[in-house]
């Protein structure tokens, strides 16, 4: 165990709060800076827990690191007591540019090895008969999974509360607090540490929740990504209806949702999925994902007191428990020595 017994994180999304809960059920003393934004990627994300769907060429290791965690959540779920959705992915093309898109996926995960099924739209149809008659073709994913998310960040926080977790608004340079730091606050982390400065950057994306209202048809039984004329959009089912998203905007931290996107979302949706017009708009949201330069997590000593738990990009939710696991190995192992002297 590191010498040090304190643990502080800097974040109370999903990492923050992944982290948070193995550390105290570790043993170590945590507490748990949060203030809650409510542009956070974790509060409005889909949920969808999908890194196969996720590949594509160049990304081999966002894909192993993907899976790896994949096959955590079960167990990872059935310890917070959270319900996964494992009807698997649908993922549609609707004109023939983006089935070409798919046949490139599907010939990549191929040759990944990995499970991606080619679907014809009599077979998509037998099993979502509510998508709309544009639907080409499919690959289905059985494999992926889905959560909600803000039922996950309840049972996180309940979680860590269980394994007396402090939590307070309050926080203090890294350098200031006794213990090590563990820094998970997504795209504000940039600005926690200057070795995150040029590393992390804030990736908008806009999200719509949709409910179903009585006499609709009720949402698709699969989580459902597709491309519409070159734009991608996810349908993620929820009990009482849908999350629509998601676009992706390098910005900085503008968090207004357009009428450009929420046009977009809506219309896309409704080609793929046509009962949604007649779904209630229930909120419209802007998050920020954490960027890296390569797409994959920073997840590594940044000084002898400092974590980086962040740069999750897309997979935030997906890399949960194996950041978790990783940064509690990083706590117990201890900071490596200083080069040229001892730690």
């Amino acid at each position: 165990m590191a010498s040090a017994s304190r643990v502080t994180v800097l974040g109370g999304g999903v990492i923050g709060l992944s982290v948070a809960w193995y550390a105290a059920r570790a043993g170590f003393p945590v507490t748990v800076v949060d203030h809650a934004s409510p542009h956070g990627g974790s509060w409005v994300a889909g949920g969808m827990l999908a890194p196969i769907t996720e590949a594509w060429p160049g990304d081999e290791d966002v894909l192993a690191l993907g899976v790896e965690s994949l096959a955590l959540w079960p167990g990872f779920a059935e310890d917070l007591d959270v319900p996964l959705n494992r009807t698997g992915t649908l993922a549609l093309a609707t004109d023939p540019a983006d089935n070409e898109v798919l046949d490139q996926l599907h010939a990549y995960l191929t040759r990944m090895g990995r499970s991606a099924t080619r679907v014809t739209r009599r077979e998509l149809r037998a099993l979502e008969p509510g998508l709309g008659p544009t639907v080409r073709s499919g690959l289905s994913v059985p494999g992926d999974l889905s959560v909600d998310n803000r039922a996950l960040l309840d049972a996180l926080r309940a979680a860590c509360r269980h394994y007396d977790v402090h939590f307070t608004e309050d926080a203090e340079p890294p350098t200031a607090v006794s213990g090590v730091t563990v820094i998970a606050a997504g795209a504000w982390s940039r600005d926690l540490h200057p070795a995150l400065r040029n590393v992390i950057r804030p990736v908008k994306g806009e999200i719509l929740r949709l409910t179903a209202r009585p006499g609709t048809l009720p949402p698709p039984r699969h989580t459902i990504r597709a491309h519409v004329s070159g734009r991608p959009v996810y349908l993620v089912p929820r009990t009482d209806g849908l999350v629509l998203g998601a676009t992706q905007h390098e910005t900085g931290f503008d968090a207004d949702v357009t009428v450009g996107a929420v046009r977009d979302l809506l219309r896309d949706a409704e080609t793929v999925w046509p009962a949604v017009a007649e779904y209630a708009l229930a909120e419209t949201s802007a998050g920020f994902r954490s960027g890296s330069p390569d797409n994959m997590p920073v997840i590594d000593w940044l000084a002898p007191d400092v974590i980086a738990a962040t740069g999750h990009h897309r997979n935030g939710l997906l890399l949960a428990p194996v950041t978790a696991r990783r940064v509690l190995s990083l706590l117990r192992e201890g900071a490596p020595p200083r080069e040229g002297g001892d730690s």
